[in-house]
């Protein structure tokens, strides 16, 4: 029987395999890689070199609660990584950005803030959603039923209470029961069950438009769907890095105790040991007789037959070591060193500036996902206070980069030319170049007491 006679045409960049003219069934070689079967090198199934056998393995610790809480109680950087982001995200706060509000209004806003402790509820969320990888915040609005959909107006005035941080373990998402309405929720859990180990709200269910989640995270659907719709601890795929980082400043603190050894060489030890008593303690007293008496102005005695010798331990290397771990877990975690680590960054004429800026700017795309959650938390503020909020109400979130003294006077000074200029060419008229300038007070520190007032007055003059 004839053997079949296997051909090999080109087609582009694609080689094709047949086989007695058919289409072999066997796959398709391709040039997307490289591969030297001679040399043995490359990524190739086919070859025997330890790079091909690199592979990755599954480790979702996320789903390990406990080995989560033991990895941020007993590890300062597990807490920085989870911490860091939660915490500068919202300790700025926010403006409301709005013309049609009392200064006495926009004042109470702020102040509801503080009372009703809004912003460590937004934090603590944000820290469970990324240790977690899955948290809620509920707002608490006496005399409803949670179970129902959120409607502002029959939201009375003094009942809302504030905002319920509960994680994803206090709280089992409804799977078989997923928003189908077209929106930003569609396809996931409609309502929520708070169980037995959450705080309040024991045993309620909670329709998902008062349900805030925050997720560490996002994943592909069929992981999404493994872990109850939630999203990945931010820790796990840090893992590997992390136990490394902490197993090279670990072992670089114990090589501290190795740093200077004295080894003492004494004929016939064994033999000593073995038959201890007065002999024994005589060679341990002369041990310690060496030990007392060698230091810079002393010496040692030993006998014509024993040999002292010291070794010392050079550290050369290590602070490398130490810091390219700690640049991989500042670069997987998107947290400068100078933020993660608190470190002065090296380098001349570095002054780690450029490096705040672009995390303030990752932390300022981060907050957008916080808008809906932060908006309604605010209309639910402004009926608890019996508030109508005017057509197009918004906020900005407050910038994290702060101007020194030099850095505000300058922009004043252009702000304030730019304004008088733009008057003084008929442009705009008085009411709107104080307006302006009033809008300015929060960045310059400067026209803050321009108030509505004199802007209407000014509106008013001929």
């Amino acid at each position: 029987m004839a053997k079949p006679r296997a051909r090999i045409t080109t087609q582009g960049e694609v080689k094709r395999i047949t086989v007695d003219g058919a289409p072999s069934t066997g796959g398709v070689l391709t040039r997307d890689s490289f591969a030297n079967f001679s040399a043995n090198l490359g990524y190739d199934n086919s070859l025997t070199n330890l790079f091909s056998r690199g592979s990755y393995g599954f480790n979702p610790i996320t789903r390990n609660r406990i080995q989560l809480e033991w990895m941020y109680r007993g590890s300062w950087i597990v807490g920085a990584c989870v911490d860091a982001v939660a915490e500068d995200m919202t300790r700025a706060g926010i403006s409301l950005e709005t013309d049609d509000l009392k200064p006495d209004e926009v004042l109470q806003f702020d102040t509801d803030l503080d009372e009703l402790r809004i912003w460590n509820s937004f934090c603590e969320a944000l820290k469970w959603g990324r240790l977690y990888g899955g948290a809620g915040l509920v707002p608490i609005v006496e005399g409803q039923d949670l179970g129902s959909e959120l409607k502002f107006e029959t939201v009375s005035p003094g009942s809302f209470k504030g905002l319920l941080p509960l994680d994803r373990w206090m709280v089992q998402p409804t799977l078989w029961d997923l928003v189908k309405e077209p929106g930003p929720q569609l396809g996931l859990p409609k309502y929520y069950r708070v169980l037995s180990n959450a705080p309040a709200l024991i045993g309620q269910t909670i329709h998902h438009s008062r349900f805030f989640r925050f997720i560490g995270h996002d994943l592909p659907f069929w992981q999404k769907w493994s872990e109850q719709f939630w999203g990945m601890s931010v820790i796990e795929r840090l893992f590997d890095r992390l136990v490394g980082f902490d197993t090279v400043t670990m072992g670089a603190m114990q090589l501290v105790f190795k740093a200077h050894l004295r080894t003492m060489k004494v004929e016939k030890l064994r033999e000593i040991i073995g038959q201890g008593g007065p002999l024994y303690q005589a060679m341990l007293q002369n041990v310690g007789l060496i030990r007392q008496m060698q230091s810079n102005e002393g010496i040692a005695i030993i006998d014509a037959k024993d040999e002292l010798d010291t070794t010392q331990y050079s550290f050369g290397g290590l602070a490398e070591i130490m810091l390219q771990a700690g640049e991989q877990i500042s670069g997987a975690t998107e947290i400068p060193l100078v933020r993660l680590f608190g470190q002065s960054p090296a380098g001349l004429n570095s002054t780690g500036e450029s490096d705040l800026r672009m995390y303030y700017d990752s932390i300022s795309r981060r907050q957008e996902q916080l808008r809906p959650a932060v908006m309604t938390t605010l209309r639910l503020m402004a009926a608890n206070r019996d508030v109508t909020l005017p057509e197009g109400f918004s906020f900005r979130f407050n910038p994290l980069w702060q101007l020194d003294d030099k850095e505000k006077g300058d922009a004043a000074s252009k702000i304030t030319t730019t304004v008088l200029a733009a008057f003084e060419a008929g442009l705009i008229d008085k009411s709107m170049a104080l307006r302006e300038l009033q809008r300015s007070a929060p960045l310059t520190g400067a026209w803050g007491t321009i108030t509505d007032e004199e802007i209407e007055s000014a509106a008013e003059e001929p």
